[in-house]
């Protein structure tokens, strides 16, 4: 998602079109989705036929059905983007749920990329007994990977002791295991990189103490659940980790709402598109806060924007999308985007911004 964010988000030329829709992992739902994806290429070939004369349009539209070939349904997610344009033919599945459409504007629409990263997570998952470790990387509720590297599985070799009362009253015993979990941590920090997601351990409480407290980089690690066994499948091991990386993320979701409110109590909060519009312009969006689901065609006059209708969003001139181009602009910017409930931003239009003056 990151590499084909990078390499659109700051294209602008004529003539961008994003195909965006829902799709499905399994047949025989995914049977439907060739036919969900050639009824947008047939929505985008009339918008661009009614926007663009017919060479240019044809240089488009032949862009993007070589991106549609390309795709292979039985491999979808929740959903896929198609972006096209003069130069550009190429596609990207995400893991979230989109609403179905077609835009045509002067950059590609790059919003459900942002919230994908947003409001999905990655996590490691550390299976850990005294005996050997685990090392799994998981998204969601999905298995990404378990690692067969040379390092893991990681096979307590030395340091390791079957006498029941040693485990229970023996501290030079606990210190042997503390060294394996101390080694064990550095091949978790080798493999994981400089991708510092949160780190889930499944172990029982005694070991997840000690892990934490010789782990390199412990604020990394959020939480703990009970593996069943130690060959539990992975599958299983991941869906129990996604219940506290799930409430993790919800604790920081609460965390947001909780900076909004003290924004509009402060005054630093902007709800009007226009005002909204100009504070990202000038570099002042901190925080910028959306209500899913929420899409606003507009026309952008000098520094100001005019909204437009549904049903005016194919006209010459107007963006698809204004809500787009302000999270796009507010990234540019340095600023972040928010992504919350109807009821979070039910005063407002379903739009906020936290500034930083």
């Amino acid at each position: 998602m990151i590499d084909i964010l990078n390499k659109i988000k700051d294209i602008q030329a004529e003539g961008c079109v994003t195909l965006i829709m829902n799709t499905h992992r399994t047949a025989p739902d995914n049977d439907r989705d060739p036919i969900t994806l050639k009824n947008l290429l047939k929505e985008a070939e009339v918008g661009l036929l009614k926007e663009f004369d017919k060479r240019k349009a044809g240089a488009i539209f032949d862009h993007l059905k070589v991106a549609a070939e390309k795709i292979d349904h039985s491999y979808n997610k929740e959903s896929l983007l198609v972006f096209a344009n003069e130069n550009i033919k190429d596609f990207v599945r995400l893991p979230i749920a989109v609403q179905d459409r077609v835009i045509i504007d002067n950059n590609f629409a790059t919003r459900d990329i942002i919230r994908a990263l947003h409001e999905q997570e990655n996590f490691y998952v550390l299976v850990l007994s005294r005996k050997n470790a685990r090392l799994i990387e998981a998204f969601n509720n999905k298995l990404v990977k378990e690692f067969e590297t040379d390092a893991f599985p990681f096979e307590n070799d030395t340091h390791y002791s079957t006498d029941k009362h040693q485990l229970s009253t023996n501290k030079g015993t606990d210190n042997q295991y503390e060294e394996f979990f101390n080694r064990v941590d550095k091949e978790f920090q080798t493999a994981s990189g400089s991708r510092k997601l949160p780190l889930v351990v499944a172990t029982e409480e005694r070991n997840f103490q000690h892990f934490k407290k010789i782990s390199d980089n412990p604020g990394q690690i959020i939480g703990r659940i009970n593996p069943g066994h130690e060959d539990e499948k992975a599958e299983k091991i991941t869906a129990d980790a996604w219940k506290v990386v799930h409430s993790n993320v919800e604790e920081q979701n609460a965390r947001r709402i909780a900076e909004l409110k003290q924004a509009v109590d402060q005054g630093t909060f902007l709800s009007d598109f226009n005002d909204i519009w100009r504070a990202v312009n000038e570099g002042r969006g901190e925080t910028l806060f959306v209500r899913r689901g929420l899409f606003q065609p507009a026309v952008i006059k000098g520094d100001s924007i005019e909204l437009s209708d549904e049903e005016s969003k194919r006209e010459k001139g107007v963006i698809d999308d204004i809500i787009d181009e302000i999270i796009e602009r507010n990234i540019a910017k340095g600023g972040d985007t928010v992504f919350v409930d109807d009821d979070d931003l039910s005063a407002f239009n379903g739009i906020g911004l936290q500034t930083r003056y």
